[in-house]
């Protein structure tokens, strides 16, 4: 990805700075976590059965732990690596459990963990080809974030994106058959057909309709999770949509309200002169609150009105 700046003589292009150290990195990205992957920081170079982790993450929209590794040149697997981390991960759960409740001062148990959303992301200046095709699957537990530096201290993280839909389960590769079977066994990838599967006809034509006017907006990525399939804005959740036989629902975050009672600066407050919204709320495990407003939908002629709320909450990302 180049970057141009725009002056009076046409643009011309923003030289790289490359980084000097995966530290550098490191750094930049355990300081952002929150702004970069909407993950919450547990712990750094983290040791845990021989495996150094560079970052652990905790997944708070999914209830998972993310390992976040830095690479520099590409003399690495990320299929061995990726799978190796995850294997190490599930067979220390206890561990990882301990970890996150002394550093985040929480009572977070076992339970509470969805172990079949744990992922890895990889973050480098660069993969090359062969990295990039060994991860060309539609359901294999790690990403690839390219990060690049411009003069002016102007950042920019790039996901490579997979449009393969083969298995990674069918592929063949006696050193790593094993801990693949292993880690995915318990570690569940979800597609858009886990949920639709659910639907009445009338219902799926509503969810037809609803993803393909989402998915038209800019900077819109849809996400399956085990719940919920969800629409994200530059890798901010804006809409979460759960499947049921005769109706859909749809829910979008408000934000949250601290303990003190004050609510976020990004809080969100919908139009909405039909009042169609349900407020929900709920309490995190810091004691601040959260606030969601819910629509069942099951007529297609909601469906104008409903797109007009949606675009609300996109457009105040």
């Amino acid at each position: 990805m180049n970057l141009y700046k725009n002056s009076t003589n046409g643009l011309f292009e923003l030289d790289g700075e490359k980084f000097a150290l995966e530290r550098e990195i490191q750094t930049l990205v355990e300081h952002n976590l929150h702004t970069i992957f909407s993950l919450q920081f547990v712990a750094s170079e983290l040791t845990i059965d021989n495996f150094r982790i560079d970052t652990l993450a905790y997944d708070e929209e999914n209830n998972s732990f993310v390992i976040i590794e830095y690479k520099k040149g590409h003399s690495y697997s990320v299929v061995d690596q990726g799978y190796s981390y995850l294997s190490v991960m599930l067979n220390n759960k206890a561990e990882f459990i301990l970890e996150y409740n002394e550093r985040m001062d929480q009572s977070l148990r076992r339970d509470d963990v969805d172990w079949s959303a744990s992922r890895v992301i990889f973050v480098s200046q660069s993969f090359n080809t062969y990295q990039k095709n060994s991860v060309n699957f539609k359901n294999i537990p790690f990403e690839l974030w390219e990060v690049r530096r411009f003069e002016g201290d102007i950042i920019s993280f790039n996901q490579h994106q997979s449009e393969s839909k083969q298995d990674i389960n069918l592929i063949s590769d006696p050193a790593v058959d094993s801990v693949i079977k292993k880690v995915t066994s318990e570690i569940k990838i979800y597609e858009e057909a886990d949920h639709i599967k659910k639907l009445s006809q009338d219902s799926r034509v509503i969810w037809e309709d609803l993803a393909n006017e989402l998915n038209s907006w800019d900077d819109v990525t849809q996400t399956p999770t085990k719940s919920y399939i969800g629409f994200k804005k530059n890798n901010t959740l804006f809409a979460a949509v759960r499947m049921y036989k005769t109706h859909l629902t749809l829910d979008i975050s408000r934000g949250e309200i601290s303990v003190d009672g004050n609510s976020s600066k990004s809080f969100f407050t919908a139009d909405d002169p039909k009042e169609m919204f349900e407020e929900r709320n709920w309490t995190y495990k810091n004691g601040a609150k959260g606030n969601n407003y819910l629509v069942k939908i099951s007529k297609k002629e909601q469906m104008e009105y409903i797109k007009f709320l949606v675009k609300q909450k996109y457009d105040s990302l």
